[in-house]
């Protein structure tokens, strides 16, 4: 995988979604259209390669909208990069078995380290990152948080940026 192929994505968790984790209202469903949107284009654009963090809410809407890209275009990769072992040991039953269930359909995956602390989920993005040539956002313009820093990292590192607001 070369990075001037890949895309990586970050974006928000339920808690800072206005719907949190009520995937079927509306605005849920319109942010899904643009995020396959985006990453269709960036398939246009050159793209094969994907790296989602794999957090709750967005991350999983978007390693989904990429599993559905590459049943399309079997060329698309999906590579989980995991922050660590237990990222998902204190979700929802749900979130768990959804979580797994992309982990079981990824192409890679990637685990950053094996043990949590308070670095890993920086490390995580910094990964993504550092592999990447683009970056999709799921972005609430609030300048603190994961994935305000993630996004101010790749700026810094001179990656193209696909901006999609929470809501429009």
């Amino acid at each position: 995988m070369e990075r001037e192929n890949s895309c990586c994505f970050t974006g928000h968790r339920p808690d800072k979604l206005p719907w949190r984790d009520q995937e079927s209202d509306p605005r849920c469903q319109a942010l899904k259209e643009r995020l396959a949107e985006a990453l269709a284009r960036a398939y246009q654009a050159g793209y094969r390669h994907f790296i989602c963090g794999m957090a709750r809410g967005s991350d999983l809407y978007f390693a989904e909208a990429v599993l559905a890209l590459r049943e399309q275009h079997a060329e698309v990769t999906l590579e989980c990069a995991r922050p660590c072992e237990t990222q998902a040991d204190s979700w929802p039953q749900r979130e768990r078995q959804r979580y797994y269930g992309i982990l079981e359909r990824c192409n890679y995956e990637t685990l950053v380290q094996h043990h949590y602390d308070r670095a890993c989920m920086t490390r995580r993005n910094r990964y993504m990152v550092d592999h990447a040539s683009r970056l999709i956002t799921v972005y609430n313009g609030v300048p603190k948080g994961g994935t305000a820093q993630t996004l101010a990292y790749a700026l810094r590192q001179g990656l193209e940026t696909d901006i999609l607001a929470v809501e429009e």
